[in-house]
């Protein structure tokens, strides 16, 4: 759940109403709790009262013989009358009188199983005689308002064990005292069947409009994501909509800002490097018709091949630095066809290369650049590991594309350093046995591109050249049938001892 609630906008917003919900009702709940209690005890006072109050009409109407009769008769499972001979003056001692009269069974409905009261109905839980005593103590005897003791005789009322009972007593016209109690063993509560069905409505509507607002806030977020992932893989895709809430849009804006700037950015730097490479044409033509010139045919030789050189080196970094693949469109192809075109390309060659065929998938790229790439890492294990093995592999976020060599490797301190510009290992500079240094940059800005990275991995038998390129540019995948299709010809060169990126 807590995962769920991390990754989720939608949770997290129809949890944050939800939550907003209960405390709104517990809160109105506690007011309304109060206030129902307040309303709740008035109304049983007021009834108490008036019925009190028409018992001692009744009792004045009757003769006194048949009093007694008439105040069973009228008694209930939470009400009990009685005479007195003298008036009751103490509170705390009608109290425990009045609980002892509660006690006592109903003379007229007596049945077999112990109940008493009313039909279906019970003798109440009452409270002990020390909370009695205790519940109210000292609280005096109070005179009801007019409206509610409409009789000509004085009355005196009282609270009765809390706030759950009430008791009266009044002079009748034979001189003898009638007392009341009453006792509310149950007062009832707001949680009833209707307001729970009212609040599990008012969760359900909220919910539902948390969803749909929570899905509109979160569209254009995703919708954010997809082009800056799809920005960081070199795609070129129109500018987002700029529409909805001045966050949103503002984000939206923030974002086209930035993509029109690398884009800008970008092309600056090919216009730049262009004029540099027009420009570096016209010293180096000079420099090779004055040496020309040179009489001492060594020194000649050696300066045209220093000059050659450093075109060489300019027009790479050159065409390098233009990023010629960022312009190429993405696309849907087979990348196990591709990996397999090259393969068949470098065996034409008569080089010794294996393809494993591994998982048909459709992947969305650049192909041109991706097809550089894996070419460079090809040739390099060719050339300075005897042998080349090319196999396409996916795990669960990545779709990796292996090649493997029997070469030495390359030593752990250096592994990072080959993807340096114009970095070799082998180190004499000679053309014939090494390039200028930039293929292996070229496979990481390629790698990078299309949101993935270069790494290399040394065995005992050789090493391993892996692109690991992003799951989530593959369109389908289905699995097919493993089997190795060997490719193999006579080298044409014999196999070094050092990787050297091309």
């Amino acid at each position: 759940m807590t995962r769920v609630w991390r990754r989720s906008l939608a949770i997290r917003f129809i949890g944050l109403m939800l939550a907003a919900l209960i405390v709104s009702q517990a809160i109105t709940f506690l007011i309304s709790s109060d206030e129902y209690t307040k309303k709740f005890d008035a109304g049983v006072k007021a009834e108490f009262i008036s019925r009190a109050s028409s018992v001692t009409r009744l009792m004045e109407s009757l003769p006194p013989p048949l009093r007694e009769q008439a105040l069973r008769a009228s008694e209930g499972s939470y009400l009990r009358y009685w005479l007195t001979d003298s008036e009751p003056t103490d509170p705390n001692d009608w109290r425990l009188q009045a609980l002892s009269q509660l006690s006592r069974p109903l003379d007229s409905s007596v049945d077999r199983n112990g109940t008493f009261g009313w039909a279906g109905s019970s003798r109440p839980k009452l409270p002990s005689a020390d909370d009695v005593a205790t519940a109210n103590a000292d609280d005096p005897w109070w005179t009801p308002t007019d409206y509610l003791w409409m009789l000509s005789q004085p009355a005196k009322t009282l609270r009765f064990s809390g706030s759950l009972g009430f008791g009266y007593t009044t002079q009748l016209d034979d001189g003898r005292w009638l007392n009341a109690a009453f006792y509310q063993h149950d007062k009832g509560s707001l949680w009833t069947s209707g307001p729970l069905m009212s609040l599990g409505l008012t969760a359900l509507m909220l919910a539902l409009i948390g969803v749909f607002i929570a899905r509109r806030i979160a569209q254009p977020l995703r919708n954010l994501a997809t082009s800056a992932e799809a920005l960081g893989r070199g795609q070129n895709l129109p500018p987002l909509v700029e529409e909805g809430p001045e966050e949103i849009k503002r984000t939206a804006q923030s974002f086209n800002k930035m993509q029109s700037r690398l884009h800008r950015f970008v092309e600056d730097r090919t216009k730049m490097l262009a004029a540099i490479s027009h420009d570096l044409r016209t010293p180096l033509t000079s420099l090779r018709l004055r040496a020309e010139f040179v009489s001492d045919k060594d020194i000649q030789r050696k300066m045209i091949e220093t000059i050659d050189e450093l075109q060489s080196m300019t027009e790479a970094a050159i065409s390098f630095a233009r990023g010629e693949s960022i312009k190429e469109e993405t696309r849907a192809i087979d990348l196990e066809a591709l990996v397999g075109s090259i393969c068949d390309d470098q065996s034409d060659l008569g080089h010794p290369v294996t393809h494993v065929e591994g998982v048909k998938m459709k992947y969305r790229c650049r192909p041109d650049s991706l097809r550089r790439a894996i070419r460079n890492l090809v040739e390099n294990a060719v050339r300075y590991g005897g042998e080349a093995k090319v196999s396409l592999r996916c795990t669960a976020s990545t779709v990796d594309i292996v090649v493997e060599d029997r070469g030495p490797g390359i030593p752990e301190d250096m592994k990072e350093r080959v993807f340096a510009p114009f970095v070799r290992l082998e180190t004499s500079r000679n053309r014939q046995t090494g390039g200028i240094g930039l293929g292996l940059s070229i496979v990481r800005a390629v790698a990078r591109q299309h949101g993935g990275d270069i790494s290399f991995s040394n065995g005992e038998a050789g090493m391993q050249a892996i692109i690991s390129l992003p799951r989530e540019g593959s369109v389908d995948a289905a699995p097919a049938r493993k089997e190795r299709i060997w490719r193999f010809k006579k080298a044409s060169r014999p196999a070094q001892n050092t990787h050297i990126t091309k």
